[in-house]
């Protein structure tokens, strides 16, 4: 091989060996973009669709997890406020149905977690003016928010959730459910429909 010949190859080899390396340094960069943190869902707002007045229309299973399947209706209101700029939302419910017999005056309170992104729902009765020992705890997902904790039941201890849906509707929908066997099977004993009166 000659030497102008050799200069042309070795010029050659040069060349493609500096645009091979251009080519792999800027492929790779395309390949592998900085890595960003996956969007994490903020719920701060998430119960905000509960704010104002309602009436209620609920059903209740008189007998829970025992096989009974008999209910009975009745109809209360709820007002739900937000404090601490929706980080905490305040619900007074209240249910005075003579003709059925019952009486029931209650309040929610439900704390937003900004770490963890969850809420703990408190619930007391006036019966007993004190707040139930355990909360529910949970978070919404597509606009259904789901719930659990622990509680007791004629002695025995279960599993209970609450499960909101159509959140972005005009007639929120609840449904309490209970489970006696770790939650594998849960049943649903009380279900309240929600028509706004103001906001």
């Amino acid at each position: 091989m000659t030497s102008k010949a050799s200069r042309v190859v070795f010029g050659g080899l040069v060349c493609a060996t500096l645009l091979l390396s251009h080519t792999v340094a800027t492929g790779a960069q395309a390949a592998t973009p900085p890595a960003s943190a996956p969007s994490v869902h903020d719920g701060q707002r998430d119960f905000d669709y509960l704010l104002g007045s309602w009436k209620i229309h609920l059903k209740k299973l008189l007998h829970p997890l025992t096989g009974s399947n008999e209910w009975i209706e009745f109809d209360g209101t709820v007002v739900c406020r937000n404090v601490w700029n929706g980080l905490a939302e305040v619900e007074e419910f209240i249910v005075d149905s003579p003709e059925k017999n019952i009486f029931i005056k209650g309040l929610a309170i439900r704390l937003y977690n900004p770490q963890t992104h969850q809420w703990s729902i408190y619930w007391a009765n006036s019966k007993n003016g004190a707040f139930d020992p355990a909360p529910q705890v949970g978070q919404f997902t597509d606009g259904r928010g789901e719930f659990y904790g622990q509680d007791t039941l004629d002695g025995r201890s279960i599993y209970v959730r609450f499960v909101w849906t159509n959140t972005t509707s005009s007639a929120p929908h609840f449904e309490q459910s209970f489970s006696a066997d770790g939650g594998k099977t849960w049943e649903v004993n009380w279900i309240t429909e929600q028509t706004r009166t103001t906001k």
